[in-house]
């Protein structure tokens, strides 16, 4: 969330000692269940990433990437490694750009927690939605190559590749603020007046006409490999929040990085976006709206207000696993500010949509 140094973010590490994973467990398991593994196996733990602990796995043959439940107490239905798993496999089998999966492992016996293995993608992943790290010229490209990819994500036809019980169509809205009030009450540490307001406000703000489709959940530059040299996108990961669910929220959670200051995911508001050659949020509307037919900003500021208390009650369940001490991230202890401010600019665009 904070705007912390990206290479606290990026690039591996040794696991520490609640994460590590049982190499030898993790090897004979690999032998049996992955086609093409030839060991030994190394591990080392992505520094990035709050929920499912990611690890990277290498042999003389090939990279691979490990993501696990954490372990220790956790909140009702969150971590659904199983799920990710489901939705990666599907998705990549209809030339999404999804990475390869090999094998889900639901027996805890293994490593301590459930797991799946997929490939490992090389690429460039980009922690600040600024594109600090990229050629101007490149910038505007790749925010077209992430919007459409979300665009047609969005266009997928989730029935014919599998996935018509991947969620509930429709009511999309009010069973994620059902959920997500459910979940920020189970993780609460204080009151936060603001967070309570619109627990009550938004149940009866929600629209009245959804659309179903699947939905990321969590649609970022930084859960998103692009190519090393082009602006293309070659991976989506991070797929523990999706579901079947209402477009235009996963397409508006994207646009909170022009909402959100640069001291928040990096984000963009107040930046000269002109000199910095990134497209402004009606471009990226427009943009996606053309490849969709859907109308992208209709119920913009009641979207925002949703989209930024969920974000905080996700962010309220990752700071109480830190106080917990069985977070992924050594940083979540840290996060309790942003969810206070996460809150007072819910509420923000909750008043602007009539609260």
């Amino acid at each position: 969330m904070s705007g912390k140094p990206q290479a606290d973010f990026t690039g591996v590490a040794p696991a520490p000692a609640h994460l590590a994973i049982d190499v030898g467990a993790l090897d004979a398991f690999m032998r049996e269940a992955v086609a093409d593994y030839q060991g030994p196996v190394s591990v080392q733990k992505f520094k990035g990433g709050q929920s499912n602990p990611t690890y990277l796995l290498t042999t003389p043959r090939k990279k691979y990437v490990l993501r696990r439940k954490p372990p220790g107490q956790l909140l009702p239905s969150a971590h659904a490694v199983d799920r990710e798993y489901r939705v990666m496999t599907a998705l990549h089998g209809l030339g999404f750009p999804a990475p390869k999966t090999h094998v889900l492992c639901e027996d805890a016996s293994v490593i301590g927690t459930a797991f799946f293995i997929m490939d490992f993608i090389e690429g460039r992943i980009f922690w600040d939605a600024s594109l600090a790290d990229a050629r101007r010229d490149e910038r505007r490209p790749l925010y077209h190559s992430l919007t459409d990819t979300l665009a047609d994500l969005h266009l997928v036809d989730y029935a014919k590749i599998g996935l018509g019980d991947y969620g509930k169509p429709g009511n999309y809205f009010a069973r994620q603020i059902d959920r997500w009030t459910k979940q920020y009450r189970a993780a609460e540490t204080e009151r936060i007046d603001e967070m309570e307001r619109l627990a009550a406000w938004l149940p009866g703000a929600v629209p009245e006409r959804e659309t179903t489709s699947i939905v990321h959940g969590d649609f970022r530059f930084d859960n998103v490999i692009m190519h090393p040299s082009e602006p293309r996108t070659l991976a989506v990961l991070d797929w523990e929040l999706s579901t079947l669910g209402n477009p235009l929220a996963d397409f508006t959670y994207y646009l909170m990085a022009w909402h959100f200051p640069p001291t928040v995911r990096g984000g963009l508001a107040g930046l000269d976006l002109d000199a910095l050659a990134i497209p402004t949020l009606a471009e990226i509307a427009e943009r996606y709206q053309r490849r969709t037919g859907l109308d992208a900003l209709g119920q913009l500021d009641f979207c925002l207000a949703y989209n930024m208390f969920r974000l905080a009650a996700i962010v309220q369940g990752v700071y109480a696993r830190g106080l917990q001490g069985n977070a992924s991230s050594e940083h979540a202890t840290q996060l309790g500010a942003q969810i206070k401010m996460l809150a007072a600019l819910a509420w923000g665009y909750a008043r602007q949509a009539g609260a």
